[in-house]
């Protein structure tokens, strides 16, 4: 019974690692393969940018191809697997040259370039870390990462938290960002209308919440924010790595 799950899983790494020497699986029987794997997993990132994860199934990513979600199985397996390979076909890593001017600047390259990754998909903040595909694009980020780390002489047990660190970073910014540019005039009329409720009906916040009452924003622009406390993140935690390696 262990053998198709082996099979399957065998089946759905090799479509991951297509481009990176694996060869794509074939069907064992029926008709020859007709659709480009690629191209359904364009489709299938373009509803996701367009509607959100939640509009994409077999289904409805098999429909743009007049196929059924059935038929799409043999190329992409199950939902999981097909947004698994959204997942990792999204986060192909763009080409930058990594700067040689010092360890903040190399990290603020590594993390704006995976911002503007996450800002063009939002959807990719919303799979959770455990969901991490093991993919060829998403390896290619960590690996850059390290590198990085490596080359400016990060020491080896700061590493692990310095990735987690980054990463979190870069998908909340990313997150927050993609949502305010979702933001339309009524919802941020309707933000800035209980604000001012808020204030009205609760007229000593002040006095209860001084300090994140006083909190100053990093930008006069609230839409600028998440990516200039991205900038100003990698700023610290460069700094206080700084201070480790010293």
């Amino acid at each position: 019974m262990a053998v198709e799950p082996d099979r399957d899983m065998d089946a759905h790494v090799r479509r991951l690692w297509r481009h990176r020497g694996a060869t794509l699986p074939t069907p064992r029987r029926g008709p020859r393969q007709q659709l480009d794997l690629d191209e359904i997993l364009r489709a299938g990132i373009a509803i996701a940018d367009a509607e959100g994860l939640a509009a994409v199934s077999t289904r409805v990513v098999a429909a743009r191809f007049g196929k059924t979600g059935m038929a799409l199985y043999p190329y992409v397996g199950t939902k999981e697997n097909l947004l698994a390979l959204m997942q990792d076909h999204a986060s192909a890593m763009p080409a930058w040259e990594d700067p040689v001017t010092g360890l903040t600047d190399g990290l603020h390259a590594w993390a704006v370039a995976l911002f503007e990754v996450y800002l063009a998909h939002p959807w990719l903040t919303e799979r959770p870390w455990s969901q991490a595909t093991q993919g060829p694009n998403e390896q290619d980020w960590l690996e850059r990462l390290l590198r990085i780390l490596h080359r400016w002489d990060v020491p080896p047990g700061a590493r692990p938290s310095v990735v987690t660190m980054l990463y979190a970073t870069v998908r909340a910014t990313a997150g927050t960002a993609a949502a305010y540019q979702r933001m339309n005039q009524q919802g941020i009329a309707e933000w800035r209308g209980q604000a001012e409720a808020t204030m009205t009906q609760i007229p000593d916040l002040r006095q209860r919440y001084p300090l994140s009452t006083g909190l100053e924003p990093v930008t006069p622009h609230w839409q600028d924010n998440p990516r200039v406390a991205l900038t100003n993140s990698v700023q610290l935690l460069a700094s206080a790595l700084g201070r480790t390696a010293g």
